[in-house]
């Protein structure tokens, strides 16, 4: 019995923990003449350079990139934080566009957050 038991605990301790997504908390945009500039705070639990929220993108509405933010370290301290891209091409016509979050961990998440271009 205690066999078994010590087995069932080293599975479950070596499966890795699935953390949440990087959450977009707020976007902030500003049309610039030609351009859009975002400011994005996101909420991810950073634990260091092994795990933690590595970038933004906008994207149309059909997916297509419009524009990406790399964030270069952690924020283990600083949450939620917020982070600017500036000079954002939008096509003619585009009312909203998305903004999905990255982790260093676990790659782009499937959240997508819905932003309304207010001109």
């Amino acid at each position: 019995m205690h066999l078994i038991l010590l087995t069932a605990l080293t599975v479950l301790l070596a499966i890795p923990a699935l953390a949440d997504a990087p959450e977009v908390v707020r976007v902030k945009t500003q049309k610039a003449g030609m351009v859009w500039n975002f400011r994005v705070t996101i909420l991810h639990p950073d634990t260091g350079w092994d795990h933690y929220a590595d970038g933004w993108e906008v994207l149309d509405t059909q997916g297509q990139r419009l524009g990406y933010r790399e964030l270069m370290h952690p924020h283990v301290d600083e949450q939620p934080f917020t982070r600017s891209l500036s000079g954002v091409a939008i096509p003619d016509g585009t009312h909203e566009v998305m903004i999905r979050t990255r982790c260093s961990r676990d790659g782009w998440s499937d959240a997508l957050v819905r932003v309304e271009l207010k001109r």
